[in-house]
């Protein structure tokens, strides 16, 4: 099957099963290899690109109006951005927003970011909710020549997301402190100045928007590598233990994580928060399974049901792998499920302030009924002490 659109295609979607997409190429030129996934939100495109947890995808945007606030520095939730690339129903127009610094082009230019926009997108987000999140190979090439044989071939090609540890590409070279709070107006960016808690953040490939929120619930945030040791997150003193996001097979990343979580569990009583990732790691280290899923969650209004209160969330996610609530251990409980699927969302342990989510209360992009988490591991921090 070959979609063309005119004027003639600088770019090349090419799918695993042979289904090929002509649209018109910008930003980088170029080839990448990706699974490719479906993001649902109507906002927050830079944060999304910017996301670690991308880390092997291309993004395909179902909302059509990608690029129409430009770029700016704030937005950013790692230094470049990490998504393999974008795919977009309609070319980006020029920016018309205050903050912008940038236009959308010239920021994927220049970070090196391939994109390709006139696809039709529903269709595309159609084939892969019904078959799943293929593997693609997808080229911007001016000239407009492309080697269909070849770029199938790559696809087939490559490996896949399972079994892939991608949080060692991603996380920090070497720990860091962290004290910038949330963006308010109007000032934007401040500092705490008055930290409550110390908390060491495991870097599995955290967004800044994260650590801004544990910042903003009165922590001294520590971040440390993906590797670092029971020993070296405890040589900090902390007073509570975050697990962050991040990309890749949980159970791959699991062979080094794991051991640590464990190690941290065994030794003290510390409050443990974790999230998308972090959440799959946690449930590792307490016994229990992820799996694959068939194209996962990614966008900003999925509803998810908390157990305890009944109250369902409209948050943001961003996952291809699950934990399996059959799996959970005894003295662990399912806190959270998605109402669109039932899938789990959220453990913790019944008799220890050590929870997870899968969902990202951090919301950026997203709606903030889930900020609530952030305060819930301070004040576990607080009872500790007390």
């Amino acid at each position: 099957m070959v979609d063309t659109v005119s004027p003639k295609p600088t770019a090349c979607l090419a799918l695993a099963d042979g289904t090929v997409f002509y649209g018109h190429g910008f930003g980088a030129t170029g080839r990448c290899v990706a699974e490719l996934c479906f993001n649902t939100a109507m906002t927050g495109y830079q944060e999304i690109m910017t996301d670690p947890s991308y880390a092997g995808q291309v993004v395909t945007f179902t909302f059509p109006h990608i690029g129409n606030t430009g770029v700016t520095p704030e937005d950013d939730e790692t230094a470049d951005p990490v998504a393999a690339g974008m795919v977009v129903k309609w070319d980006p127009t020029l920016a018309s927003n205050w903050r912008a610094t940038e236009e959308l082009k010239s920021w994927l230019t220049r970070t090196g970011r391939i994109a390709v926009g006139g696809i039709d997108t529903r269709r595309l987000t159609r084939a892969i909710r019904q078959q799943g999140a293929p593997h693609v190979a997808m080229e911007h090439n001016p000239d407009g020549n492309f080697d269909l044989e070849a770029l199938v071939a790559a696809a087939r090609a490559w490996p896949g997301l399972e079994g892939m540890d991608l949080a060692k590409d991603v996380t920090c070279a070497q720990s860091y402190r962290w004290d910038e709070m949330r963006w308010a107006w109007p000032d934007g960016y401040s500092r705490q100045e008055d930290p409550k808690h110390k908390v060491v953040a495991i870097d599995y490939g955290a967004k800044r928007n994260i650590l801004r929120c544990l910042a903003s619930a009165g922590c001294d945030v520590t971040v440390l590598p993906a590797t670092a040791t029971s020993e070296e997150v405890l040589a900090h003193n902390p007073d509570g233990v975050f697990l962050s996001n991040g990309p890749g097979d949980p159970a791959a990343t699991g062979e080094y994580a794991v051991p640590m979580i464990k190690d941290i569990l065994d030794k003290t009583d510390l409050p443990v928060f974790g999230i998308c990732l972090g959440h799959q790691m946690l449930a590792l280290a307490l016994g229990a399974k992820t799996s694959k899923m068939n194209h996962g969650h990614h966008g900003a209004n999925h509803p998810v049901k908390e157990h305890g209160t009944g109250k369902v969330e409209i948050t943001s996610m961003n996952h291809g792998f699950a934990v399996d609530a059959q799996t959970l251990p005894e003295g662990v409980e399912e806190t959270h499920i998605s109402l669109f699927d039932g899938s789990n969302c959220g453990i913790r342990m019944k008799d220890r302030p050590v929870y997870s989510v899968q969902h990202h209360p951090e919301a950026s992009p997203g709606p903030q009924d889930s900020f609530y988490l952030f305060e819930r591991f301070a004040d576990a921090m607080s009872a500790r002490k007390a």
